[in-house]
């Protein structure tokens, strides 16, 4: 789950539920102002379904849509740099036409 168009901070996050394999998702969103927010509120709305979560760290997206560009860079300075190449392996799966592209480099 992303926003539909500017640059917000993201978190990649291992999701694990009893008896299942853990999945890593991704949450990006303009309205937090912190990474931990975005984790916060995805650890809240997945513990009624008996799941849990942990942070593999934060970024920051641009996402374009008119354009059907999405850029993945930076870091979390509570949770540290997510592994940037999976997020994009993420996104590509849910923007299959979009062109998409990380580097470590920028805040």
């Amino acid at each position: 789950q992303i926003d539909g168009d500017g640059v917000f901070k993201y978190v990649l996050v291992r999701v694990r539920g009893a008896g299942a394999p853990a999945k890593d998702v991704v949450r990006g969103h303009g309205w937090a102002e912190y990474h931990a927010d975005l984790f916060e509120r995805t650890a809240e709305e997945l513990a009624p379904h008996g799941l849990s979560c942990e942070c593999l760290g934060g970024g920051r997206l641009a996402h374009h849509p008119v354009e059907k560009k999405i850029h993945v860079y930076g870091y979390s300075v509570g949770f540290g740099r997510a592994d940037h190449a999976v997020t994009t392996e993420k996104l590509k799966a849910e923007y299959p036409d979009y062109e998409i592209t990380w580097a470590d480099e920028g805040y």
